[in-house]
Protein backbone atom coordinates (compact mmCIF):
# COMPACT_ATOMS: atom_id res chain seq x y z
CA UNK A 1 0.00 0.00 0.00
CA UNK A 2 3.04 2.36 0.35
CA UNK A 3 3.57 3.03 -3.41
CA UNK A 4 -0.40 3.04 -3.81
CA UNK A 5 -1.09 5.83 -2.22
CA UNK A 6 1.85 7.96 -3.86
CA UNK A 7 0.56 7.12 -7.00
CA UNK A 8 -3.15 8.01 -6.57
CA UNK A 9 -2.10 11.49 -5.59
CA UNK A 10 -0.04 11.71 -8.67
CA UNK A 11 -2.59 11.15 -11.02
CA UNK A 12 -5.00 13.32 -8.71
CA UNK A 13 -2.70 16.02 -9.32
CA UNK A 14 -2.39 15.32 -13.04
CA UNK A 15 -6.33 14.98 -13.90
CA UNK A 16 -6.49 18.32 -11.75
CA UNK A 17 -4.33 20.42 -13.67
CA UNK A 18 -5.40 18.91 -16.91
CA UNK A 19 -9.02 20.08 -15.88
CA UNK A 20 -7.89 23.51 -14.52
CA UNK A 21 -5.64 23.94 -17.91
CA UNK A 22 -8.49 22.97 -19.97
CA UNK A 23 -10.82 24.91 -18.55
CA UNK A 24 -8.53 28.15 -18.88
CA UNK A 25 -8.19 27.52 -22.38
CA UNK A 26 -11.66 27.02 -23.32
CA UNK A 27 -12.48 30.22 -21.40
CA UNK A 28 -10.21 32.57 -22.89
CA UNK A 29 -10.46 34.16 -26.22
CA UNK A 30 -7.69 34.25 -29.07
CA UNK A 31 -7.84 30.63 -30.47
CA UNK A 32 -8.40 29.62 -33.91
CA UNK A 33 -11.45 27.51 -34.28
CA UNK A 34 -9.63 25.19 -36.60
CA UNK A 35 -7.06 24.42 -34.43
CA UNK A 36 -9.28 24.53 -31.05
CA UNK A 37 -9.30 20.53 -31.09
CA UNK A 38 -5.57 20.46 -31.08
CA UNK A 39 -4.71 23.21 -28.55
CA UNK A 40 -7.21 21.72 -26.05
CA UNK A 41 -5.74 18.42 -26.43
CA UNK A 42 -2.44 19.76 -25.82
CA UNK A 43 -3.63 21.28 -22.70
CA UNK A 44 -4.81 17.93 -21.47
CA UNK A 45 -1.94 16.15 -22.44
CA UNK A 46 0.18 18.57 -20.66
CA UNK A 47 -1.43 17.67 -17.40
CA UNK A 48 -1.72 14.04 -17.22
CA UNK A 49 1.95 13.75 -18.38
CA UNK A 50 2.83 15.04 -14.57
CA UNK A 51 1.28 11.64 -13.66
CA UNK A 52 4.53 10.12 -14.08
CA UNK A 53 6.75 12.77 -13.25
CA UNK A 54 8.27 10.76 -10.39
CA UNK A 55 9.33 7.79 -12.85
CA UNK A 56 10.56 9.98 -15.61
CA UNK A 57 10.95 13.50 -14.81
CA UNK A 58 13.20 14.79 -17.97
CA UNK A 59 10.24 13.15 -20.16
CA UNK A 60 7.98 15.06 -18.59
CA UNK A 61 9.53 18.05 -18.41
CA UNK A 62 10.41 17.55 -22.25
CA UNK A 63 6.74 17.07 -23.04
CA UNK A 64 4.96 19.58 -20.70
CA UNK A 65 7.32 22.28 -22.62
CA UNK A 66 6.56 21.37 -25.96
CA UNK A 67 2.69 21.14 -25.10
CA UNK A 68 3.08 24.77 -23.67
CA UNK A 69 4.59 25.64 -26.74
CA UNK A 70 2.21 23.75 -28.91
CA UNK A 71 -0.77 25.18 -27.53
CA UNK A 72 0.35 28.65 -27.27
CA UNK A 73 0.94 28.44 -31.15
CA UNK A 74 -2.68 27.28 -31.25
CA UNK A 75 -3.57 30.61 -29.70
CA UNK A 76 -4.22 29.70 -26.30
CA UNK A 77 -3.02 32.20 -23.67
CA UNK A 78 -2.33 29.40 -20.93
CA UNK A 79 -0.44 29.83 -17.84
CA UNK A 80 2.16 26.99 -18.43
CA UNK A 81 1.65 25.37 -14.95
CA UNK A 82 2.24 21.96 -16.00
CA UNK A 83 5.72 22.86 -16.81
CA UNK A 84 6.63 25.06 -13.73
CA UNK A 85 5.50 21.28 -11.84
CA UNK A 86 7.41 19.25 -14.27
CA UNK A 87 10.84 22.28 -13.68
CA UNK A 88 10.37 21.05 -9.84
CA UNK A 89 10.49 17.66 -10.52
CA UNK A 90 13.54 17.33 -12.52
CA UNK A 91 15.15 19.64 -10.60
CA UNK A 92 14.22 17.53 -6.89
CA UNK A 93 15.14 14.58 -8.99
CA UNK A 94 19.07 16.31 -9.60
CA UNK A 95 18.55 16.51 -13.09
CA UNK A 96 19.28 20.38 -13.17
CA UNK A 97 21.31 20.74 -16.24
CA UNK A 98 19.04 19.27 -18.59
CA UNK A 99 16.40 21.61 -16.65
CA UNK A 100 18.10 24.78 -17.40
CA UNK A 101 18.71 23.76 -21.01
CA UNK A 102 15.17 22.60 -21.60
CA UNK A 103 13.82 25.70 -20.11
CA UNK A 104 15.69 28.52 -22.25
CA UNK A 105 14.70 26.23 -25.41
CA UNK A 106 10.97 26.84 -24.04
CA UNK A 107 11.29 30.34 -23.09
CA UNK A 108 13.17 31.06 -27.16
CA UNK A 109 10.29 29.06 -28.35
CA UNK A 110 7.39 30.48 -26.61
CA UNK A 111 7.38 34.17 -28.38
CA UNK A 112 8.15 32.62 -31.83
CA UNK A 113 4.73 30.46 -31.17
CA UNK A 114 2.47 33.31 -30.54
CA UNK A 115 3.94 34.91 -33.36
CA UNK A 116 2.81 31.82 -35.18
CA UNK A 117 -0.72 32.62 -33.81
CA UNK A 118 -1.33 35.68 -35.66
CA UNK A 119 0.19 37.98 -32.87
CA UNK A 120 2.57 40.61 -33.41
CA UNK A 121 5.89 40.51 -32.24
CA UNK A 122 5.58 42.84 -29.26
CA UNK A 123 2.12 41.16 -28.09
CA UNK A 124 3.89 38.17 -29.02
CA UNK A 125 6.75 38.68 -26.44
CA UNK A 126 4.13 40.29 -23.76
CA UNK A 127 1.87 37.12 -24.02
CA UNK A 128 4.79 34.26 -23.94
CA UNK A 129 6.57 36.42 -20.44
CA UNK A 130 2.35 35.90 -19.09
CA UNK A 131 2.54 32.15 -20.25
CA UNK A 132 5.92 31.50 -17.96
CA UNK A 133 7.34 34.11 -16.29
CA UNK A 134 11.21 33.38 -15.33
CA UNK A 135 10.44 34.46 -11.67
CA UNK A 136 7.84 31.65 -11.48
CA UNK A 137 10.58 29.70 -13.58
CA UNK A 138 13.08 30.25 -10.90
CA UNK A 139 10.95 29.92 -7.68
CA UNK A 140 9.87 26.29 -8.99
CA UNK A 141 13.26 24.99 -9.56
CA UNK A 142 14.63 26.54 -6.52
CA UNK A 143 11.74 24.43 -4.26
CA UNK A 144 12.87 21.50 -6.20
CA UNK A 145 16.63 22.25 -5.03
CA UNK A 146 15.89 22.94 -1.89
CA UNK A 147 13.94 19.85 -0.82
CA UNK A 148 16.38 17.32 -2.82
CA UNK A 149 18.87 18.99 -0.69
CA UNK A 150 16.36 18.31 2.45
CA UNK A 151 16.15 14.97 1.15
CA UNK A 152 19.93 14.52 0.47
CA UNK A 153 20.78 15.52 4.31
CA UNK A 154 18.51 13.84 5.73
CA UNK A 155 19.91 10.30 3.78
CA UNK A 156 22.84 11.40 5.09
CA UNK A 157 21.87 11.95 8.98
CA UNK A 158 20.30 8.13 8.61
CA UNK A 159 23.44 6.83 7.35
CA UNK A 160 25.41 8.25 10.46
CA UNK A 161 22.89 6.96 12.79
CA UNK A 162 23.65 3.40 11.23
CA UNK A 163 26.85 3.85 11.05
CA UNK A 164 26.83 4.68 15.11
CA UNK A 165 24.91 2.16 15.44
CA UNK A 166 27.00 0.04 14.11
CA UNK A 167 29.85 0.99 15.87
CA UNK A 168 28.16 0.47 19.07
CA UNK A 169 27.38 -2.51 18.55
CA UNK A 170 31.19 -3.54 17.76
CA UNK A 171 32.34 -2.05 20.80
CA UNK A 172 30.02 -3.81 22.81
CA UNK A 173 31.03 -7.19 21.23
CA UNK A 174 34.53 -6.29 21.68
CA UNK A 175 33.69 -5.92 25.74
CA UNK A 176 31.72 -9.07 25.86
CA UNK A 177 34.96 -10.52 24.06
CA UNK A 178 37.27 -9.38 26.95
CA UNK A 179 34.83 -10.51 29.75
CA UNK A 180 34.16 -13.80 28.14
CA UNK A 181 38.30 -14.44 28.07
CA UNK A 182 38.48 -12.52 31.64
CA UNK A 183 36.25 -14.79 32.96
CA UNK A 184 35.86 -18.48 31.86
CA UNK A 185 39.61 -18.52 29.35
CA UNK A 186 41.06 -19.35 32.82
CA UNK A 187 38.38 -21.48 33.99
CA UNK A 188 37.86 -23.63 31.19
CA UNK A 189 41.92 -23.89 31.16
CA UNK A 190 42.38 -24.72 34.57
CA UNK A 191 39.38 -27.66 34.35
CA UNK A 192 41.19 -28.89 31.14
CA UNK A 193 44.50 -29.17 32.61
CA UNK A 194 43.94 -30.65 35.79
CA UNK A 195 41.77 -33.50 33.76
CA UNK A 196 44.56 -33.78 31.28
CA UNK A 197 46.89 -34.05 34.48
CA UNK A 198 44.83 -36.40 36.22
CA UNK A 199 44.57 -38.97 33.35
CA UNK A 200 48.15 -38.84 32.82
CA UNK A 201 49.47 -39.60 36.02
CA UNK A 202 46.78 -42.36 36.11
CA UNK A 203 47.96 -44.06 32.94
CA UNK A 204 51.50 -43.44 34.42
CA UNK A 205 51.15 -45.55 37.45
CA UNK A 206 49.28 -47.98 35.41
CA UNK A 207 45.58 -47.06 37.25
CA UNK A 208 42.42 -47.51 35.36
CA UNK A 209 41.12 -43.81 34.32
CA UNK A 210 37.51 -43.52 35.09
CA UNK A 211 35.18 -42.99 32.21
CA UNK A 212 33.87 -39.76 34.23
CA UNK A 213 37.10 -38.20 34.24
CA UNK A 214 37.70 -39.12 30.49
CA UNK A 215 34.43 -37.27 30.02
CA UNK A 216 35.20 -34.18 31.62
CA UNK A 217 38.98 -34.04 29.76
CA UNK A 218 37.34 -34.22 26.15
CA UNK A 219 34.76 -31.73 27.70
CA UNK A 220 37.53 -28.98 28.70
CA UNK A 221 38.96 -29.41 25.04
CA UNK A 222 35.63 -29.24 23.49
CA UNK A 223 34.67 -26.27 25.49
CA UNK A 224 38.15 -24.54 25.04
CA UNK A 225 37.72 -24.80 21.22
CA UNK A 226 34.30 -23.46 21.61
CA UNK A 227 35.34 -20.31 23.63
CA UNK A 228 38.21 -19.62 21.07
CA UNK A 229 35.60 -20.13 18.01
CA UNK A 230 33.56 -17.70 20.03
CA UNK A 231 35.73 -15.31 21.07
CA UNK A 232 37.21 -15.34 17.41
CA UNK A 233 33.25 -14.79 16.28
CA UNK A 234 32.97 -11.59 18.54
CA UNK A 235 36.10 -10.07 17.75
CA UNK A 236 36.29 -9.96 14.35
CA UNK A 237 33.43 -12.21 11.84
CA UNK A 238 35.41 -12.36 8.92
CA UNK A 239 38.65 -13.71 10.77
CA UNK A 240 37.27 -16.50 12.92
CA UNK A 241 37.37 -19.70 12.19
CA UNK A 242 34.94 -21.30 10.40
CA UNK A 243 32.61 -23.84 11.15
CA UNK A 244 30.50 -25.20 9.01
CA UNK A 245 28.59 -28.63 7.75
CA UNK A 246 32.53 -29.97 7.30
CA UNK A 247 32.88 -30.16 10.73
CA UNK A 248 29.60 -32.53 10.65
CA UNK A 249 30.76 -36.06 11.02
CA UNK A 250 33.25 -34.35 13.63
CA UNK A 251 29.93 -34.06 15.55
CA UNK A 252 28.48 -37.23 14.65
CA UNK A 253 31.42 -39.38 16.03
CA UNK A 254 31.59 -37.34 19.12
CA UNK A 255 27.87 -38.27 19.80
CA UNK A 256 28.85 -41.92 18.88
CA UNK A 257 31.51 -42.08 21.45
CA UNK A 258 28.79 -40.41 24.54
CA UNK A 259 27.01 -44.47 23.56
CA UNK A 260 24.42 -42.67 20.87
CA UNK A 261 24.23 -44.94 17.93
CA UNK A 262 24.29 -41.74 15.60
CA UNK A 263 24.10 -41.55 12.11
CA UNK A 264 24.92 -39.16 9.15
CA UNK A 265 23.27 -38.47 5.70
CA UNK A 266 24.28 -36.11 2.81
CA UNK A 267 21.90 -35.62 -0.06
CA UNK A 268 22.58 -33.23 -3.00
CA UNK A 269 25.13 -31.69 -4.31
CA UNK A 270 27.17 -28.87 -2.76
CA UNK A 271 28.36 -26.02 -4.62
CA UNK A 272 29.09 -24.16 -1.92
CA UNK A 273 27.80 -22.55 0.78
CA UNK A 274 26.96 -18.75 2.38
CA UNK A 275 29.35 -18.31 5.03
CA UNK A 276 26.61 -17.78 8.19
CA UNK A 277 24.35 -20.26 6.26
CA UNK A 278 26.96 -23.24 6.68
CA UNK A 279 27.67 -21.59 10.18
CA UNK A 280 24.20 -22.02 10.78
CA UNK A 281 23.52 -25.65 9.97
CA UNK A 282 26.35 -26.83 11.77
CA UNK A 283 25.07 -25.27 14.99
CA UNK A 284 21.81 -26.31 14.48
CA UNK A 285 23.37 -30.15 14.28
CA UNK A 286 25.47 -29.25 17.93
CA UNK A 287 22.71 -27.75 19.81
CA UNK A 288 20.42 -31.12 18.48
CA UNK A 289 22.38 -33.77 19.00
CA UNK A 290 23.46 -32.10 22.51
CA UNK A 291 19.99 -32.03 23.32
CA UNK A 292 19.38 -35.57 22.38
CA UNK A 293 22.34 -36.70 24.40
CA UNK A 294 21.91 -34.73 27.76
CA UNK A 295 18.05 -34.82 27.46
CA UNK A 296 16.43 -37.70 25.31
CA UNK A 297 17.39 -40.69 26.89
CA UNK A 298 17.73 -41.96 23.12
CA UNK A 299 19.87 -44.61 21.31
CA UNK A 300 19.84 -43.51 18.70
CA UNK A 301 19.91 -40.68 16.40
CA UNK A 302 19.86 -39.72 12.85
CA UNK A 303 21.07 -36.36 10.52
CA UNK A 304 20.39 -35.84 7.18
CA UNK A 305 21.88 -33.20 5.41
CA UNK A 306 20.08 -32.30 1.76
CA UNK A 307 21.05 -29.51 -0.29
CA UNK A 308 18.28 -28.35 -2.76
CA UNK A 309 18.25 -25.55 -5.37
CA UNK A 310 18.20 -22.40 -3.21
CA UNK A 311 17.90 -24.06 0.03
CA UNK A 312 19.88 -26.47 2.59
CA UNK A 313 17.97 -28.59 4.63
CA UNK A 314 18.92 -30.09 8.20
CA UNK A 315 17.18 -32.90 9.79
CA UNK A 316 18.48 -34.02 13.29
CA UNK A 317 15.70 -36.82 14.40
CA UNK A 318 16.09 -39.17 17.66
CA UNK A 319 14.30 -42.48 19.41
CA UNK A 320 13.99 -40.47 22.79
CA UNK A 321 11.70 -39.03 24.75
CA UNK A 322 9.73 -36.44 22.84
CA UNK A 323 9.83 -33.42 25.10
CA UNK A 324 13.28 -33.52 25.59
CA UNK A 325 13.12 -30.32 24.43
CA UNK A 326 11.68 -28.37 27.46
CA UNK A 327 14.55 -29.61 29.59
CA UNK A 328 16.74 -26.91 27.94
CA UNK A 329 17.50 -24.28 30.03
CA UNK A 330 14.67 -20.97 28.38
CA UNK A 331 16.46 -18.63 26.08
CA UNK A 332 19.17 -21.44 24.83
CA UNK A 333 18.63 -24.10 22.64
CA UNK A 334 15.47 -24.58 20.45
CA UNK A 335 15.21 -20.61 20.86
CA UNK A 336 18.42 -20.12 19.97
CA UNK A 337 18.02 -22.25 16.65
CA UNK A 338 15.29 -20.68 15.64
CA UNK A 339 16.68 -17.37 15.96
CA UNK A 340 19.86 -18.21 13.64
CA UNK A 341 17.12 -19.62 11.49
CA UNK A 342 15.10 -16.46 11.34
CA UNK A 343 18.20 -14.39 10.95
CA UNK A 344 18.86 -15.74 7.73
CA UNK A 345 15.02 -16.00 6.47
CA UNK A 346 14.48 -19.52 7.09
CA UNK A 347 12.23 -21.88 8.77
CA UNK A 348 12.21 -24.28 11.38
CA UNK A 349 9.93 -27.01 12.93
CA UNK A 350 10.81 -28.76 16.05
CA UNK A 351 8.49 -31.51 17.50
CA UNK A 352 7.38 -35.02 18.74
CA UNK A 353 7.98 -37.51 15.96
CA UNK A 354 4.79 -39.58 15.08
CA UNK A 355 6.54 -42.90 15.41
CA UNK A 356 7.95 -41.43 18.47
CA UNK A 357 11.29 -39.18 19.99
CA UNK A 358 11.68 -35.99 18.87
CA UNK A 359 12.65 -34.16 15.17
CA UNK A 360 14.26 -30.87 14.34
CA UNK A 361 14.06 -29.89 10.71
CA UNK A 362 15.45 -26.64 9.51
CA UNK A 363 14.99 -24.67 6.29
CA UNK A 364 18.01 -22.44 5.51
CA UNK A 365 17.56 -20.30 1.89
CA UNK A 366 20.94 -19.88 -0.04
CA UNK A 367 22.33 -17.62 -2.98
CA UNK A 368 21.05 -19.98 -6.65
CA UNK A 369 24.55 -20.89 -7.29
CA UNK A 370 24.88 -22.49 -4.31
Amino acid sequence: MGGVWPERRDWAIAAGAAAILLAAGLIGDGADSAVVPAGAVLLVVSGLALAVRRRAPVVVLVVTGLCAVGYQAAGFDVFAVAYLIAVYGAVRAGKRLVTLVTSVIVLAALPVAAMVSGLAAREAFTQARGVLELAWLIAAAAAGEALRQAESRAELAERSREEIALRRADEERLRIARELHDSLTHQISVIKVQAEAAVHVAQKRGEPVPEALLAIRDAGREAARELRETLGTLRDDTGARAYGLDQVPDLVRRACANGLEATLTVDGRRNGLPHDVDRAAYRIVQESLTNVTRHAAATSAWVRIEHRPGAVVVHVEDDGIADHATAVVPGVGLLGMRERVAALGGRLDAGPRRDGGFGVHAELPVGPGS
